[in-house]
Protein backbone atom coordinates (compact mmCIF):
# COMPACT_ATOMS: atom_id res chain seq x y z
CA UNK A 1 0.00 0.00 0.00
CA UNK A 2 1.25 3.33 -0.96
CA UNK A 3 0.53 6.22 1.60
CA UNK A 4 2.79 8.97 -0.11
CA UNK A 5 1.37 11.99 -1.88
CA UNK A 6 1.98 12.41 -5.51
CA UNK A 7 3.66 15.13 -7.12
CA UNK A 8 1.81 16.32 -10.95
CA UNK A 9 1.94 18.78 -12.98
CA UNK A 10 -1.62 20.10 -13.61
CA UNK A 11 -1.07 21.67 -17.14
CA UNK A 12 -1.91 18.42 -18.72
CA UNK A 13 -2.97 18.25 -22.06
CA UNK A 14 -6.01 16.70 -22.89
CA UNK A 15 -5.88 13.44 -24.69
CA UNK A 16 -8.99 12.55 -26.38
CA UNK A 17 -8.49 8.73 -27.56
CA UNK A 18 -11.06 6.98 -29.03
CA UNK A 19 -12.54 3.30 -27.95
CA UNK A 20 -11.47 1.72 -31.32
CA UNK A 21 -8.09 2.98 -32.16
CA UNK A 22 -5.17 1.35 -34.57
CA UNK A 23 -2.15 3.84 -34.30
CA UNK A 24 -1.25 3.46 -38.00
CA UNK A 25 -4.27 5.57 -38.28
CA UNK A 26 -2.76 8.33 -36.01
CA UNK A 27 0.58 7.97 -37.41
CA UNK A 28 0.65 7.18 -40.62
CA UNK A 29 -2.74 7.36 -42.67
CA UNK A 30 -4.20 10.46 -41.59
CA UNK A 31 -0.92 12.07 -43.35
CA UNK A 32 -2.41 10.84 -46.63
CA UNK A 33 -6.16 12.11 -46.16
CA UNK A 34 -5.04 15.44 -45.00
CA UNK A 35 -2.91 16.40 -47.64
CA UNK A 36 0.98 15.32 -46.51
CA UNK A 37 1.42 12.38 -48.68
CA UNK A 38 4.34 14.36 -50.78
CA UNK A 39 6.06 15.19 -47.71
CA UNK A 40 9.22 13.85 -46.70
CA UNK A 41 8.81 11.15 -44.01
CA UNK A 42 12.31 9.72 -43.86
CA UNK A 43 15.48 10.48 -44.98
CA UNK A 44 17.98 7.64 -45.91
CA UNK A 45 21.36 6.77 -47.38
CA UNK A 46 20.76 9.96 -49.42
CA UNK A 47 17.20 9.08 -50.24
CA UNK A 48 14.13 10.97 -49.79
CA UNK A 49 10.56 8.29 -48.86
CA UNK A 50 7.51 10.33 -48.71
CA UNK A 51 4.83 9.56 -46.68
CA UNK A 52 2.67 8.21 -49.50
CA UNK A 53 5.47 5.69 -50.08
CA UNK A 54 6.00 4.48 -46.62
CA UNK A 55 2.27 3.85 -46.18
CA UNK A 56 2.44 1.74 -49.50
CA UNK A 57 5.50 -0.33 -48.54
CA UNK A 58 3.70 -0.87 -44.98
CA UNK A 59 0.35 -1.72 -46.48
CA UNK A 60 2.44 -4.03 -48.67
CA UNK A 61 4.44 -5.82 -45.77
CA UNK A 62 0.91 -5.63 -43.77
CA UNK A 63 -0.72 -7.66 -46.81
CA UNK A 64 2.47 -10.09 -47.25
CA UNK A 65 2.34 -11.00 -43.58
CA UNK A 66 -1.60 -11.57 -44.00
CA UNK A 67 -0.39 -14.27 -46.96
CA UNK A 68 2.15 -15.99 -44.46
CA UNK A 69 -1.17 -16.58 -42.05
CA UNK A 70 -0.12 -13.84 -39.37
CA UNK A 71 -3.12 -13.35 -37.44
CA UNK A 72 -4.29 -10.93 -35.48
CA UNK A 73 -2.76 -10.44 -32.02
CA UNK A 74 0.55 -12.70 -33.17
CA UNK A 75 3.82 -11.76 -32.61
CA UNK A 76 6.25 -10.93 -35.98
CA UNK A 77 9.73 -9.82 -34.45
CA UNK A 78 12.19 -7.16 -36.26
CA UNK A 79 15.48 -7.34 -36.62
CA UNK A 80 16.42 -4.36 -39.12
CA UNK A 81 18.85 -1.15 -39.12
CA UNK A 82 17.14 2.26 -38.53
CA UNK A 83 15.92 2.53 -42.05
CA UNK A 84 11.86 3.03 -44.04
CA UNK A 85 11.88 -0.88 -44.12
CA UNK A 86 12.00 -0.48 -40.50
CA UNK A 87 8.77 1.61 -40.77
CA UNK A 88 7.31 -0.10 -42.91
CA UNK A 89 7.87 -3.41 -41.15
CA UNK A 90 6.74 -1.96 -37.39
CA UNK A 91 3.43 -0.13 -38.61
CA UNK A 92 2.73 -2.77 -41.42
CA UNK A 93 2.52 -5.35 -38.41
CA UNK A 94 0.14 -3.35 -36.01
CA UNK A 95 -2.21 -2.34 -39.03
CA UNK A 96 -3.08 -5.85 -39.55
CA UNK A 97 -3.29 -6.54 -35.81
CA UNK A 98 -0.28 -8.29 -35.24
CA UNK A 99 2.62 -7.54 -32.98
CA UNK A 100 5.55 -6.22 -33.80
CA UNK A 101 8.59 -7.22 -31.80
CA UNK A 102 11.78 -5.19 -32.48
CA UNK A 103 14.96 -6.66 -31.21
CA UNK A 104 18.50 -5.37 -30.23
CA UNK A 105 20.69 -5.47 -33.75
CA UNK A 106 23.86 -5.48 -30.97
CA UNK A 107 23.15 -8.71 -28.95
CA UNK A 108 24.56 -12.50 -29.11
CA UNK A 109 22.98 -15.56 -30.24
CA UNK A 110 21.63 -16.89 -27.35
CA UNK A 111 19.90 -13.39 -26.65
CA UNK A 112 17.82 -13.88 -29.83
CA UNK A 113 17.24 -17.84 -29.55
CA UNK A 114 15.50 -16.62 -25.96
CA UNK A 115 13.29 -13.70 -27.45
CA UNK A 116 11.99 -15.43 -30.68
CA UNK A 117 11.40 -18.58 -28.17
CA UNK A 118 9.91 -16.20 -25.61
CA UNK A 119 7.80 -13.93 -27.91
CA UNK A 120 6.54 -17.33 -29.70
CA UNK A 121 7.02 -14.88 -33.05
CA UNK A 122 6.00 -17.01 -35.68
CA UNK A 123 7.55 -14.55 -38.64
CA UNK A 124 11.03 -12.48 -38.25
CA UNK A 125 12.11 -9.54 -40.84
CA UNK A 126 15.89 -9.37 -40.49
CA UNK A 127 18.46 -7.70 -41.99
CA UNK A 128 20.89 -9.09 -44.14
CA UNK A 129 23.76 -8.60 -42.42
CA UNK A 130 22.27 -10.18 -39.47
CA UNK A 131 21.13 -13.63 -41.12
CA UNK A 132 23.99 -15.40 -40.53
CA UNK A 133 23.30 -15.52 -36.73
CA UNK A 134 19.72 -16.29 -37.00
CA UNK A 135 20.08 -19.43 -39.62
CA UNK A 136 22.49 -21.09 -37.07
CA UNK A 137 19.63 -21.03 -34.39
CA UNK A 138 17.07 -21.95 -36.76
CA UNK A 139 16.59 -25.45 -35.60
CA UNK A 140 15.79 -24.31 -32.38
CA UNK A 141 13.55 -21.75 -33.11
CA UNK A 142 10.16 -23.55 -31.71
CA UNK A 143 7.65 -21.04 -32.90
CA UNK A 144 9.00 -19.29 -36.10
CA UNK A 145 7.02 -20.53 -39.36
CA UNK A 146 8.75 -17.86 -41.44
CA UNK A 147 11.77 -15.35 -42.61
CA UNK A 148 12.43 -12.78 -44.74
CA UNK A 149 15.47 -11.43 -45.54
CA UNK A 150 15.72 -7.86 -46.00
CA UNK A 151 18.27 -7.13 -48.64
CA UNK A 152 17.95 -3.74 -49.89
CA UNK A 153 19.67 -4.43 -53.51
CA UNK A 154 16.64 -6.40 -53.74
CA UNK A 155 18.42 -9.58 -55.41
CA UNK A 156 18.40 -12.12 -53.51
CA UNK A 157 15.59 -14.57 -54.10
CA UNK A 158 13.65 -16.93 -51.72
CA UNK A 159 15.96 -19.38 -49.94
CA UNK A 160 13.10 -22.20 -49.39
CA UNK A 161 9.48 -22.22 -48.45
CA UNK A 162 9.65 -20.91 -45.34
CA UNK A 163 12.62 -18.12 -45.93
CA UNK A 164 12.19 -15.37 -48.01
CA UNK A 165 13.24 -12.08 -49.48
CA UNK A 166 11.59 -9.14 -48.76
CA UNK A 167 11.47 -7.43 -52.04
CA UNK A 168 9.99 -10.31 -54.30
CA UNK A 169 7.80 -11.40 -51.07
CA UNK A 170 6.16 -7.11 -50.77
CA UNK A 171 6.01 -7.45 -54.97
CA UNK A 172 3.36 -9.18 -55.17
CA UNK A 173 0.78 -7.72 -52.74
CA UNK A 174 -1.79 -4.75 -52.96
CA UNK A 175 -0.69 -1.41 -52.07
CA UNK A 176 -4.43 -1.13 -50.27
CA UNK A 177 -4.74 -1.72 -46.97
CA UNK A 178 -7.35 -1.34 -44.48
CA UNK A 179 -6.34 -1.16 -41.23
CA UNK A 180 -7.57 -4.13 -38.48
CA UNK A 181 -10.77 -2.84 -36.02
CA UNK A 182 -7.83 -3.00 -33.07
CA UNK A 183 -9.60 -1.36 -29.78
CA UNK A 184 -7.26 1.47 -28.03
CA UNK A 185 -6.62 -1.51 -24.98
CA UNK A 186 -4.97 -3.80 -27.71
CA UNK A 187 -1.63 -4.93 -27.97
CA UNK A 188 0.37 -2.72 -30.57
CA UNK A 189 3.97 -3.90 -29.94
CA UNK A 190 6.03 -5.11 -27.44
CA UNK A 191 10.24 -4.21 -26.51
CA UNK A 192 12.41 -6.25 -24.48
CA UNK A 193 13.59 -4.76 -21.21
CA UNK A 194 16.99 -6.13 -20.30
CA UNK A 195 17.80 -4.97 -16.96
CA UNK A 196 20.93 -5.46 -15.40
CA UNK A 197 20.06 -9.18 -14.43
CA UNK A 198 18.09 -11.91 -15.41
CA UNK A 199 16.25 -12.87 -18.71
CA UNK A 200 15.09 -10.32 -20.94
CA UNK A 201 11.56 -8.70 -20.14
CA UNK A 202 9.04 -8.22 -22.99
CA UNK A 203 6.92 -5.01 -21.94
CA UNK A 204 3.43 -5.26 -23.52
CA UNK A 205 2.48 -1.78 -24.95
CA UNK A 206 -1.18 -1.20 -26.13
CA UNK A 207 -2.48 1.30 -29.28
CA UNK A 208 -3.06 4.26 -27.21
CA UNK A 209 1.02 4.67 -25.91
CA UNK A 210 2.87 6.37 -28.55
CA UNK A 211 -0.10 8.87 -28.74
CA UNK A 212 0.29 9.52 -24.96
CA UNK A 213 4.09 9.99 -25.23
CA UNK A 214 3.24 12.01 -28.60
CA UNK A 215 1.25 14.78 -27.04
CA UNK A 216 2.52 14.67 -23.37
CA UNK A 217 6.36 15.18 -24.52
CA UNK A 218 7.08 15.60 -27.91
CA UNK A 219 4.39 18.05 -28.08
CA UNK A 220 4.28 19.94 -24.64
CA UNK A 221 7.85 19.77 -23.94
CA UNK A 222 9.69 19.54 -27.09
CA UNK A 223 7.50 21.70 -29.23
CA UNK A 224 7.56 19.60 -31.85
CA UNK A 225 6.08 20.35 -35.11
CA UNK A 226 5.01 19.88 -38.89
CA UNK A 227 8.99 21.52 -40.28
CA UNK A 228 10.74 19.36 -37.61
CA UNK A 229 13.50 16.90 -38.23
CA UNK A 230 14.46 14.47 -35.74
CA UNK A 231 17.56 12.51 -35.79
CA UNK A 232 18.44 9.97 -32.91
CA UNK A 233 21.42 8.26 -32.29
CA UNK A 234 19.90 5.81 -29.95
CA UNK A 235 18.44 3.47 -32.70
CA UNK A 236 15.20 2.32 -33.41
CA UNK A 237 14.91 -0.40 -31.45
CA UNK A 238 15.37 1.03 -27.96
CA UNK A 239 12.03 2.99 -26.46
CA UNK A 240 14.16 6.24 -26.30
CA UNK A 241 15.21 5.49 -30.41
CA UNK A 242 11.29 4.38 -31.48
CA UNK A 243 9.80 7.67 -30.56
CA UNK A 244 12.51 9.81 -31.43
CA UNK A 245 12.86 8.57 -34.95
CA UNK A 246 10.01 7.20 -35.32
CA UNK A 247 6.61 8.27 -33.73
CA UNK A 248 7.24 11.47 -33.11
CA UNK A 249 8.06 12.82 -36.23
CA UNK A 250 5.25 10.40 -37.43
CA UNK A 251 3.03 12.16 -34.75
CA UNK A 252 3.00 15.62 -36.16
CA UNK A 253 3.85 14.65 -39.77
CA UNK A 254 7.28 16.08 -39.25
CA UNK A 255 10.60 14.37 -40.84
CA UNK A 256 13.08 10.96 -39.30
CA UNK A 257 16.50 10.42 -40.56
CA UNK A 258 17.71 7.26 -40.32
CA UNK A 259 21.01 6.43 -39.92
CA UNK A 260 22.29 2.44 -40.04
CA UNK A 261 25.20 2.71 -38.52
CA UNK A 262 26.78 2.83 -35.12
CA UNK A 263 26.67 6.28 -33.64
CA UNK A 264 30.24 7.45 -33.82
CA UNK A 265 30.95 10.98 -33.16
CA UNK A 266 31.90 12.25 -36.16
CA UNK A 267 29.42 10.49 -38.22
CA UNK A 268 26.97 11.97 -36.26
CA UNK A 269 28.29 15.56 -37.06
CA UNK A 270 28.41 14.29 -40.32
CA UNK A 271 24.96 13.13 -40.62
CA UNK A 272 23.62 16.74 -39.17
CA UNK A 273 25.87 18.68 -41.95
CA UNK A 274 24.32 16.51 -44.25
CA UNK A 275 20.62 16.44 -43.11
CA UNK A 276 20.41 19.74 -41.17
CA UNK A 277 18.16 18.18 -38.26
CA UNK A 278 16.40 20.87 -35.78
CA UNK A 279 16.06 18.02 -32.98
CA UNK A 280 18.95 15.35 -31.78
CA UNK A 281 18.73 13.15 -29.60
CA UNK A 282 21.95 11.03 -28.14
CA UNK A 283 23.10 9.99 -24.57
CA UNK A 284 25.71 11.41 -22.21
CA UNK A 285 28.50 9.51 -23.61
CA UNK A 286 27.86 10.53 -27.28
CA UNK A 287 27.95 13.98 -26.10
CA UNK A 288 31.17 13.61 -24.39
CA UNK A 289 33.25 12.05 -27.16
CA UNK A 290 31.71 14.82 -29.75
CA UNK A 291 32.64 17.75 -27.57
CA UNK A 292 36.11 15.63 -27.01
CA UNK A 293 36.40 15.79 -30.88
CA UNK A 294 39.24 18.07 -31.52
CA UNK A 295 37.85 21.95 -32.55
CA UNK A 296 34.37 20.47 -33.28
CA UNK A 297 32.22 23.58 -32.62
CA UNK A 298 34.56 25.07 -35.38
CA UNK A 299 34.53 21.77 -38.08
CA UNK A 300 31.46 20.75 -37.76
CA UNK A 301 28.44 23.26 -38.85
CA UNK A 302 25.04 22.50 -36.28
CA UNK A 303 23.33 25.95 -36.91
CA UNK A 304 20.32 23.84 -37.93
CA UNK A 305 19.71 22.41 -34.52
CA UNK A 306 16.97 24.26 -32.11
CA UNK A 307 17.57 21.44 -29.13
CA UNK A 308 19.22 18.47 -28.19
CA UNK A 309 17.71 15.29 -25.76
CA UNK A 310 19.82 13.90 -23.20
CA UNK A 311 18.55 10.57 -21.85
CA UNK A 312 19.53 7.14 -20.70
CA UNK A 313 21.88 8.69 -18.11
CA UNK A 314 21.86 11.75 -15.82
CA UNK A 315 23.37 14.53 -17.89
CA UNK A 316 26.41 15.67 -16.00
CA UNK A 317 26.44 19.72 -15.31
CA UNK A 318 29.72 20.47 -16.69
CA UNK A 319 28.63 18.34 -20.01
CA UNK A 320 25.62 20.48 -20.12
CA UNK A 321 27.67 23.54 -20.39
CA UNK A 322 30.48 22.96 -22.40
CA UNK A 323 28.40 21.67 -25.21
CA UNK A 324 26.06 24.84 -25.01
CA UNK A 325 29.06 27.05 -25.07
CA UNK A 326 30.50 24.92 -28.33
CA UNK A 327 27.07 24.66 -29.98
CA UNK A 328 24.69 27.25 -28.26
CA UNK A 329 22.10 25.21 -28.32
CA UNK A 330 20.90 23.49 -25.56
CA UNK A 331 20.26 19.60 -23.96
CA UNK A 332 17.03 18.82 -22.32
CA UNK A 333 17.85 16.39 -19.89
CA UNK A 334 15.36 13.93 -19.10
CA UNK A 335 14.50 10.33 -18.12
CA UNK A 336 12.40 7.69 -19.30
CA UNK A 337 11.98 3.55 -19.83
CA UNK A 338 11.40 0.87 -21.66
CA UNK A 339 8.11 0.26 -19.32
CA UNK A 340 6.66 3.70 -19.35
CA UNK A 341 7.89 3.96 -23.12
CA UNK A 342 9.78 7.48 -23.41
CA UNK A 343 10.68 10.94 -20.60
CA UNK A 344 8.58 10.97 -18.07
CA UNK A 345 11.05 13.68 -16.34
CA UNK A 346 12.68 16.57 -18.47
CA UNK A 347 13.99 20.04 -18.39
CA UNK A 348 12.51 22.53 -20.13
CA UNK A 349 13.89 25.20 -23.02
CA UNK A 350 13.21 28.28 -20.37
CA UNK A 351 13.62 26.13 -17.16
CA UNK A 352 16.84 23.97 -17.62
CA UNK A 353 18.65 23.22 -13.89
CA UNK A 354 22.01 21.60 -14.96
CA UNK A 355 22.84 18.16 -13.04
CA UNK A 356 19.15 18.28 -12.16
CA UNK A 357 16.53 15.58 -14.39
CA UNK A 358 13.79 18.67 -14.32
CA UNK A 359 10.10 18.50 -13.56
CA UNK A 360 7.09 15.81 -14.39
CA UNK A 361 6.44 15.69 -18.15
CA UNK A 362 2.49 16.81 -18.21
CA UNK A 363 0.22 13.65 -17.80
CA UNK A 364 2.80 11.73 -15.63
CA UNK A 365 2.53 11.54 -11.80
CA UNK A 366 5.73 10.91 -9.10
CA UNK A 367 5.94 9.21 -6.01
CA UNK A 368 8.89 9.07 -3.79
CA UNK A 369 8.77 6.39 -1.60
CA UNK A 370 11.02 4.39 1.28
CA UNK A 371 11.37 0.90 0.85
CA UNK A 372 7.57 0.58 3.18
CA UNK A 373 6.14 2.46 0.63
CA UNK A 374 5.75 5.80 2.81
CA UNK A 375 6.69 9.13 1.41
CA UNK A 376 10.15 10.62 2.05
CA UNK A 377 10.71 14.47 3.52
CA UNK A 378 11.56 16.57 0.33
CA UNK A 379 15.02 16.60 -0.19
CA UNK A 380 15.50 12.93 1.04
CA UNK A 381 16.17 9.69 -1.57
CA UNK A 382 13.55 8.23 -2.14
CA UNK A 383 12.67 5.51 -5.10
CA UNK A 384 10.83 6.45 -7.68
CA UNK A 385 7.35 5.16 -8.75
CA UNK A 386 5.92 6.96 -11.46
CA UNK A 387 1.89 6.59 -12.88
CA UNK A 388 0.91 7.54 -16.68
CA UNK A 389 -1.09 6.23 -19.34
CA UNK A 390 1.40 4.87 -21.45
CA UNK A 391 3.10 2.57 -18.90
CA UNK A 392 2.94 -1.15 -20.41
CA UNK A 393 0.38 -3.10 -19.44
CA UNK A 394 2.69 -6.09 -18.42
CA UNK A 395 5.87 -8.45 -18.34
CA UNK A 396 4.90 -11.05 -21.10
CA UNK A 397 4.79 -14.11 -19.42
CA UNK A 398 6.13 -12.73 -16.01
CA UNK A 399 3.46 -12.66 -13.42
CA UNK A 400 5.67 -12.24 -10.58
CA UNK A 401 7.82 -9.89 -12.24
CA UNK A 402 5.01 -7.55 -13.34
CA UNK A 403 3.49 -7.59 -9.57
CA UNK A 404 6.53 -6.44 -8.40
CA UNK A 405 7.19 -3.90 -10.29
CA UNK A 406 3.52 -2.55 -10.86
CA UNK A 407 1.17 -1.63 -8.15
CA UNK A 408 -2.19 -0.77 -9.44
CA UNK A 409 -1.66 2.51 -11.77
CA UNK A 410 1.85 2.79 -10.14
CA UNK A 411 5.20 1.08 -11.57
CA UNK A 412 8.22 1.05 -9.42
CA UNK A 413 11.00 2.49 -11.84
CA UNK A 414 14.48 1.48 -10.09
CA UNK A 415 15.74 4.63 -9.82
CA UNK A 416 16.30 6.80 -6.68
CA UNK A 417 15.69 10.52 -6.89
CA UNK A 418 15.40 13.28 -4.40
CA UNK A 419 12.49 16.46 -4.71
CA UNK A 420 14.01 19.84 -3.80
CA UNK A 421 12.00 22.54 -2.60
CA UNK A 422 11.21 24.04 -6.05
CA UNK A 423 10.10 21.20 -7.96
CA UNK A 424 13.24 19.64 -9.31
CA UNK A 425 13.91 16.21 -9.41
CA UNK A 426 17.52 14.91 -8.63
CA UNK A 427 18.94 11.55 -9.69
CA UNK A 428 20.80 9.36 -7.34
CA UNK A 429 21.55 6.16 -9.69
CA UNK A 430 19.96 2.73 -9.69
CA UNK A 431 17.93 1.05 -6.58
CA UNK A 432 20.79 -1.24 -6.56
CA UNK A 433 23.83 1.28 -7.74
CA UNK A 434 23.64 3.56 -4.70
CA UNK A 435 25.91 3.31 -1.79
CA UNK A 436 25.76 3.39 1.68
CA UNK A 437 28.99 4.90 3.06
CA UNK A 438 29.72 5.70 7.00
CA UNK A 439 25.74 5.36 7.64
CA UNK A 440 24.92 7.94 4.61
CA UNK A 441 23.67 7.07 0.89
CA UNK A 442 26.01 8.37 -1.99
CA UNK A 443 24.88 8.58 -5.56
CA UNK A 444 27.44 7.43 -7.70
CA UNK A 445 25.96 9.87 -10.24
CA UNK A 446 26.97 12.75 -8.68
CA UNK A 447 30.20 11.40 -7.52
CA UNK A 448 30.95 10.61 -11.31
CA UNK A 449 29.24 14.13 -12.43
CA UNK A 450 32.27 15.38 -9.89
CA UNK A 451 35.31 13.31 -11.60
CA UNK A 452 33.91 14.36 -15.30
CA UNK A 453 34.46 17.88 -14.41
CA UNK A 454 38.26 17.62 -14.20
CA UNK A 455 39.79 18.64 -17.12
CA UNK A 456 41.67 15.43 -17.61
CA UNK A 457 38.29 13.19 -17.52
CA UNK A 458 36.25 11.84 -19.95
CA UNK A 459 34.31 9.25 -18.33
CA UNK A 460 34.04 7.70 -14.96
CA UNK A 461 31.88 4.89 -13.20
CA UNK A 462 31.62 5.02 -9.62
CA UNK A 463 30.58 1.20 -7.83
CA UNK A 464 30.72 -0.28 -4.12
CA UNK A 465 33.84 -1.62 -3.12
CA UNK A 466 35.13 -3.18 0.35
CA UNK A 467 38.03 -1.56 2.33
CA UNK A 468 40.35 -3.95 4.41
CA UNK A 469 37.34 -3.66 7.66
CA UNK A 470 34.60 -5.12 4.57
CA UNK A 471 33.18 -1.78 4.80
CA UNK A 472 31.78 -0.08 1.74
CA UNK A 473 33.80 2.70 0.10
CA UNK A 474 33.06 3.99 -2.93
CA UNK A 475 35.24 3.25 -6.23
CA UNK A 476 36.01 5.49 -9.52
CA UNK A 477 36.73 3.52 -13.00
CA UNK A 478 38.10 6.58 -14.72
CA UNK A 479 38.59 7.03 -18.31
CA UNK A 480 41.13 9.89 -19.39
CA UNK A 481 41.33 12.42 -22.53
CA UNK A 482 43.12 11.62 -25.32
CA UNK A 483 46.55 11.91 -24.86
CA UNK A 484 46.76 12.11 -20.69
CA UNK A 485 48.72 9.21 -19.29
CA UNK A 486 47.78 8.13 -15.68
CA UNK A 487 50.13 8.33 -13.04
CA UNK A 488 49.57 7.79 -9.23
CA UNK A 489 50.05 11.35 -8.92
CA UNK A 490 46.52 12.02 -10.67
CA UNK A 491 45.25 9.55 -8.75
CA UNK A 492 45.79 11.70 -5.45
CA UNK A 493 44.91 15.09 -7.88
CA UNK A 494 41.32 13.60 -8.49
CA UNK A 495 40.78 12.24 -5.00
CA UNK A 496 41.49 15.99 -4.17
CA UNK A 497 39.36 17.30 -6.42
CA UNK A 498 36.40 15.45 -5.29
CA UNK A 499 37.30 16.27 -1.54
CA UNK A 500 36.93 19.92 -2.34
CA UNK A 501 33.76 19.61 -3.68
CA UNK A 502 31.75 16.99 -2.04
CA UNK A 503 31.29 15.59 1.36
CA UNK A 504 34.26 14.32 2.62
CA UNK A 505 32.77 10.40 2.87
CA UNK A 506 31.55 10.54 -1.12
CA UNK A 507 35.37 10.86 -2.39
CA UNK A 508 36.96 7.61 -4.11
CA UNK A 509 39.12 6.11 -1.98
CA UNK A 510 40.15 3.89 -5.11
CA UNK A 511 40.64 4.93 -8.29
CA UNK A 512 41.29 2.85 -11.44
CA UNK A 513 42.16 3.69 -14.69
CA UNK A 514 40.70 2.30 -18.02
CA UNK A 515 41.02 2.85 -21.70
CA UNK A 516 37.04 2.06 -21.98
CA UNK A 517 34.47 1.35 -19.65
CA UNK A 518 31.73 -1.38 -20.59
CA UNK A 519 28.40 -0.10 -21.86
CA UNK A 520 25.11 -0.72 -23.46
CA UNK A 521 24.10 -0.66 -26.92
CA UNK A 522 22.72 3.09 -26.27
CA UNK A 523 25.87 3.95 -24.10
CA UNK A 524 24.79 3.50 -20.77
CA UNK A 525 27.86 2.63 -18.44
CA UNK A 526 26.93 -0.89 -17.15
CA UNK A 527 28.61 0.06 -13.33
CA UNK A 528 27.36 -3.48 -12.39
CA UNK A 529 30.14 -5.13 -14.59
CA UNK A 530 32.54 -3.32 -12.65
CA UNK A 531 31.66 -4.47 -9.08
CA UNK A 532 34.25 -6.81 -7.65
CA UNK A 533 35.85 -7.63 -11.06
CA UNK A 534 39.99 -6.02 -11.74
CA UNK A 535 39.55 -7.75 -15.27
CA UNK A 536 38.67 -5.25 -18.04
CA UNK A 537 35.55 -6.16 -19.55
CA UNK A 538 34.82 -6.18 -23.31
CA UNK A 539 32.13 -3.29 -24.09
CA UNK A 540 29.10 -5.13 -25.78
CA UNK A 541 29.17 -2.21 -29.00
Amino acid sequence: MLYAKPVHDPATPQVIVPDQLNATSVFLDRHLVEGRGERPAIYYEGQTYTYAQVSELANRVGNALLDLGVDQEQRVALLLLDSPYFAAAFFGAIKIGAVPVPMNTLLRSADYLYMLNDSRARVLLVHASLWPTIQALRPQLAFLRHIVIVEESGTQSALDAQTHAFEPWIARTSASLAAAATSKDDSAFWLYSSGSTGFPKGCVHLQHDMLYCTEYYARAVLGIHEQDVTFSAAKLFFAYGLGNGLYFPFGVGGSAIHYPGRAVAEDMFRVIEQYRPSIFFGVPTLYASMLALPEAARRFDCSSLRVCVSAGEALPADLLRRWQDAFQVPILDGIGSTEILHIFISNRFDDIRPGSTGKLVPGYQALLVDEQGQSVPQGDIGNLLISGESIAASYWNKHEKTKDTINGHWISTGDKYYLDEEGYFWYCGRSDDMLKVSGQWVSPVEVENTLIAHPMVLEAAVVADLDEAQLVKPKAYVVLKQGIEPSESLEEELKEFVKGRLAPHKYPRYIEFRAELPKTATGKIQRFLLRGTGETVPLDI
